[in-house]
């Protein structure tokens, strides 16, 4: 929050200028000088925050989601949202070749300005873990030789950051961004939702910077605070 960013500077301020003798005046000048810094600073990040376009990646060496999510001033619009299929006859080499070529093909198509992937959990065993980590290594590799901003989000924190749950399932995650965003409803198209689902999570992530808001501590909370956000079993 700008209250937050603000206390912080004033913090690093008077570390800068300790034992250093100011006059009053002189220390109101410079206090309002940086509160004007730290306002314009938050002022720039809300302004790069209403326009942007997040890719979301849900790795995987044989289907990899992904989706692209456009930002203008609080509207969200889906661009584009699919899976890359890799065949597993192909040798590990191979499909990280693909995964390469196929993830720079949609990023210079799209131009997106930060990438929001699924961080591996230590759920899954040893192999799935390995496999799961080159894939993404490769995506967040192509991002970041473009220079194109990587956050990292456990399966967790995106399904509480989207439906208030951490512990929701894939259907469930899909059917909360069929409601929010108006999308069709494809229970068959899991790795696509999910990559949409991890983009979702990053917007209000980074939104939260600016709004001062924090994540919900529990359901009922979320509930009380997000009343657009619940879908009745009916819906879903």
């Amino acid at each position: 929050s700008l209250i937050g960013v603000y206390t912080l500077f004033l913090e690093q301020f008077a570390h800068c200028y300790k034992g250093v003798a100011l006059t009053l005046k002189a220390f109101d000048n410079l206090r309002k000088s940086l509160y004007s810094l730290v306002v314009t600073l938050v002022i720039m990040k809300q302004e790069n925050l209403s326009e942007q376009i997040i890719m979301g990646i849900d790795p995987g060496t044989r289907v990899m989601g992904y989706a692209f999510l456009e930002v203008k001033h609080k509207r969200l619009r889906v661009m584009e949202m699919g899976v890359l299929t890799f065949s597993s006859k192909q040798s590990m080499a191979l499909r990280l070749k693909e995964i390469f070529e196929d993830v720079t093909s949609l990023v210079e198509r799209f131009k997106p300005d930060v990438l929001a992937i699924e961080e591996p959990f230590y759920g899954k065993n040893v192999q799935s873990m390995l496999k799961l980590g080159r894939a993404q290594g490769i995506a967040m590799a192509v991002a970041l030789h473009r220079e194109i901003p990587v956050f990292e989000y456990t399966p967790r924190k995106v399904k509480q950051a989207v439906t208030g749950n951490g512990n929701a399932s894939k259907e469930q995650l899909a059917a909360m961004l069929s409601h929010l965003l108006e999308i069709p409803s494809d229970s068959s198209y899991l790795d696509a939702t999910d990559a949409l689902g991890i983009a979702l999570c990053h917007h209000y992530e980074s939104s939260s910077f600016t709004s001062g808001s924090g994540g919900s501590k529990d359901w009922e909370q979320f509930l009380n605070r997000n009343r657009d956000r619940i879908v009745s079993d009916t819906q879903s």
